[in-house]
């Protein structure tokens, strides 16, 4: 597995705060907070409320493993989870107020679609509810008010995925956009097309519809026989491609973003050629224990700067590694 040397620094910081909210017992009671001297009487005996909004959520396993490890901090913290999840910009936007309403004591939040939620999030960070984003819009993050941002570089890990291309003598490529309007699928495209010295085409599918997504990237292939690399932006769609190839008859090399059971699966098989990891579980777990620490700390994690949880380039020779922990649902 090979880690961006931009991802290297800040993913060591990461593990650091993961190793230190350890707990034996598995999880903290509620008078378990930092007081002086590290332990002793609790600087509050609250039990947080802490809600996380995301732009894509139930059935997908890639959220499957950002509730994962959110829930892990969660009881280790002593703090209630509560989770919501819509697609839609608008209803993305309403569920956040639904939990500013509820005076929630921090949200969680991806600005993949920032222009529709940047308001409600400025105005819980107004109301004095600590906000931090994960995942998607980084560079909007410090815009609409939050502690930090934590996730992979977009842009980097796309530039990662265009010198993997190169290596592997690669020519034509096609990058697989399934939700249009998202800025970071859109920041993967742009960074593949930085960095790979081939040609490289946008492809957008219908992200929703995994059959008519299948459809179109078959199509696509069968129309341009030229195309040697599929690069997809999210692990379901890997799957589809592999389907599509077949269809097609092409001999394109899959290759895709982001990393589950399934993917790990098919890079043993070799029907994928390598993988994006930016580690989920660690963004959803990073991101209560956070809140929990400026809650009860004043803590800030990455002194307001990115907290990278990747990228990691994943091929056949991580998978005896990687085998237990994603079929677990923590990588």
């Amino acid at each position: 597995m090979r880690t961006t040397r931009k991802a290297a620094a800040l993913l060591a910081a990461c593990a650091l705060v993961v190793v230190a909210g350890c707990s034996s017992s598995g999880g903290k009671e509620a008078k378990d907070r930092p007081s002086k001297g590290g332990g002793g009487e609790a600087a509050t005996t609250q039990r947080l409320k802490i809600a996380m909004v995301t732009h894509s959520g139930e059935g997908d396993t890639f959220w499957d493993i950002v509730q994962s490890g959110a829930k892990v901090a969660a009881r280790k913290d002593n703090v209630e989870f509560l989770y919501a999840a819509n697609k839609e910009g608008k209803e993305q936007a309403q569920l956040i107020q639904t939990y500013i309403d509820q005076k929630v004591n921090g949200i969680i939040v991806t600005l993949a679609k920032p222009e529709a939620v940047k308001d409600v999030v400025k105005k819980a960070a107004a109301a004095g509810i600590p906000v931090v984003t994960i995942n998607s819009g980084a560079e909007f993050s410090k815009e609409v008010g939050a502690l930090s941002h934590i996730g992979q570089d977009e842009t980097v890990a796309g530039e990662a995925v265009g010198e993997e291309l190169n290596k592997r003598g690669k020519k034509k490529a096609i990058c697989v956009i399934h939700e249009q309007g998202n800025v970071s699928l859109e920041a993967r495209c742009a960074g593949v097309k930085k960095t790979f010295e081939g040609t490289v085409e946008n492809l957008n599918v219908e992200g929703t519809n995994m059959p008519a997504s299948t459809s179109s990237i078959e199509a696509k292939l069968q129309s341009a026989k030229d195309i040697d690399a599929v690069v997809t932006l999210g692990a379901p769609f890997a799957a589809a491609s592999v389907k599509a190839k077949g269809g097609a008859g092409s001999s394109a090399e899959v290759n895709t973003f982001d990393l589950n059971a399934e993917v790990v699966k098919q890079l043993k098989a070799g029907e994928i050629g390598f993988a994006v990891d930016q580690q989920p579980y660690l963004q959803g777990y990073l991101a209560i224990d956070e809140l929990w620490l400026n809650k009860t700390n004043g803590n800030v994690i990455g002194g307001g700067k990115p907290i990278l949880t990747g990228p990691a380039l994943v091929t056949e020779k991580d998978v005896p590694a990687l085998e237990k922990l994603t079929a677990e649902g923590t990588r």
